[in-house]
């Protein structure tokens, strides 16, 4: 090819790779108009929003604005390094969110393919139905169950012990037995919740491929290992690296509303959330609350930054981006 073809084909690519641009967006319109909702939705609530990080670096005045505020850069963030449980209050958050996921995502899936083997339709709906009940039950009646069950003196639990001659328990003086209950209450509301979207992928597997395993002999737990867990593998790796980014932020509704102002479980049950609400409680300050939602997101941002990048090197086809 002499220098003057080679120019033409240069000068010619960015126009080829324009029309293929163009062909393709033409080709997938119908796909475009339908994500175009989402698309309206996060850039006004998540991308909108973003100028008014600027409150958490100002001395919040409601007459004068965010923008109007005198600036004092730093100093709303050294609202958690002064109390002196930063530490802490960021390894409940980050602990009982590692058991959130992992525990949450394991059960979902078990709990997904389970009902994807059970043939009678009636059943699978009914159980379908029953697991995803009390993701809808408000955690302010959580907050009751769990007394009504835990309560020292008139509880399910006690009633049952002292009719079987034990002595009574109290849990609400026992702080190290909350990170057990805590993870069991948040999996009990809200694994029929996760496992829809796992049942769901696992209904969009080509029945050809199970079809064409069970001709060859393979029995249900080499069909799940072989078929149904690989082809979970892109979900269950997109879901967690979505939860990674909120692995800083704990469930404010579950752990107020069931250990509320109960000093003695602090120790264990006291998230970032709940300290700063109990806080800021007397005298509400939108510039610190707004420092710990910063610093919750760099966080958060950081972790999934990471995950993704490792995720890219290992699987570059999982990665978000």
């Amino acid at each position: 090819m002499s220098g003057n073809e080679k120019a033409a084909v240069s000068q010619a690519a960015p126009a080829l790779n324009k029309r293929t641009w163009w062909q393709t967006f033409k080709k997938y319109r119908v796909l475009t108009l339908m994500c175009l909702p989402a698309i309206v939705f996060f850039f006004a609530f998540n991308y909108m929003p973003l100028p008014g990080i600027y409150v958490a670096f100002v001395k919040y005045n409601y007459r004068k604005g965010i923008f109007g505020s005198p600036f004092v850069g730093l100093k709303n963030f050294a609202f958690l390094a002064k109390s002196g449980k930063l530490l802490s209050l960021t390894r409940n958050t980050v602990l009982y969110n590692l058991a959130f996921i992992i525990l949450g995502n394991v059960l979902a899936v078990f709990i997904s393919i389970i009902l994807n083997e059970v043939q009678s339709r009636w059943f699978k709906k009914v159980s379908q139905s029953m697991i995803l009940l009390p993701y809808f039950i408000s955690q302010v009646l959580v907050g009751i169950l769990v007394y009504s069950l835990l309560n020292y003196d008139t509880g399910f639990v006690n009633s049952i012990r002292t009719s079987l001659g034990l002595d009574r328990w109290q849990p609400y003086a026992d702080p190290l037995c909350w990170p057990w209950l805590m993870v069991l209450i948040y999996l009990w509301q809200n694994t029929g919740y996760n496992s829809v979207v796992y049942f769901a992928a696992i209904c969009g597997i080509d029945s050809e491929m199970i079809e064409a395993s069970e001709v060859d002999g393979a029995n249900g737990f080499q069909k799940i290992r072989y078929i149904i867990l690989p082809s979970l593998k892109p979900t269950i790796v997109i879901l967690l690296l979505f939860a990674l980014g909120g692995i800083v932020r704990g469930n404010f509704g579950l752990f107020y509303n069931i250990i509320g102002t109960n000093s003695l479980l602090y120790d264990t049950t006291d998230i970032i959330e709940t300290y700063v609400y109990r806080a800021t409680m007397t005298d509400f300050n939108f510039s610190t609350a707004s420092a710990v939602g910063l610093y919750q997101s760099l966080i958060g941002f950081a972790i999934v930054m990471l995950a993704n990048f490792t995720i890219k090197k290992i699987e570059p086809d999982y990665s978000l981006f």
